[in-house]
């Protein structure tokens, strides 16, 4: 399967669930910015919580993230596993106003 990434501002971020103990389990929220803005829950598991600990709400990601899907009792689920998050650069600051040429003349 390729890669899959999504791009959005991050809407929440909900607190690890330990499930066992071998098993624990971070899920967030992201909201894209479409035409049609859709919110997206992904999940992180194990090792791979800390991967959204540097970001807060309201700031823009990029996530990767692979679909895994099961069947449970004659019914089919599927999960958004994330792997990786990047923030977004920020727009670069503007020292001065003057160009480095306004002073030449």
């Amino acid at each position: 399967m390729s890669e899959l990434t999504i791009k959005g501002a991050i809407k929440l971020i909900n607190p690890v669930k330990v499930i066992s103990d071998k098993f624990s389990v971070r899920e967030f929220v992201i909201t894209t910015a479409d035409k049609y803005p859709q919110e997206v829950i992904f999940q992180t598991v194990n090792d791979k919580m800390d991967i959204i600990a540097p970001y807060g709400q309201g700031q823009e990601v990029t996530v990767s993230f692979n679909v895994r899907g099961r069947e449970y009792n004659g019914k089919y689920y599927n999960t958004l596993d994330a792997w990786k998050v990047q923030g977004e650069a920020a727009a670069p600051s503007v020292v001065n106003d003057q160009m480095p040429w306004d002073n030449a003349f």
